[in-house]
């Protein structure tokens, strides 16, 4: 794949069954916090089924990729619930009960390996 995508599926293996991270989440933990759309695309692109758990990485809001069929859960939603990962609605996670953050070392998440101020400035 690539460095990134690399980084990300390392971080994505480290959620813990019954467990979600979020796209902005696995950013930051790999030290790439305005990246989160690009994990997605990493999520898209894990080719060798199974071997990354790409259906614990949820929106931040705790929403999960939707169904292109209305009548039936997505497989994200089926693969999680088998899990025993709580709903909060159809379409949601309960993140307060089941969100894990990689290398949580402050109250926001972030890793302490980066200068979060200068990263975080405008340009």
């Amino acid at each position: 794949m690539g460095a990134f995508n690399d980084k990300v599926f390392e971080a994505v293996r480290q959620i813990p069954y019954g467990c979600v991270s979020t796209y902005g989440d696995i950013a930051r933990a790999i030290g790439q916090p305005r990246k989160a759309l690009f994990v997605g695309f990493a999520m898209k692109s894990s080719l060798e089924e199974g071997a990354v758990p790409c259906h614990r990485v949820v929106y931040k809001d705790g929403s999960i990729y939707a169904s292109d069929d209305e009548e039936r859960p997505s497989i994200q939603k089926q693969m999680l619930v088998k899990e025993g990962v709580p709903f909060i609605d159809e379409t949601h996670v309960d993140l307060n009960a089941c969100h894990w953050i990689p290398g949580a070392s402050d109250r926001l998440g972030r890793p302490d390996d980066i200068d979060w101020e200068a990263e975080m400035a405008e340009e």
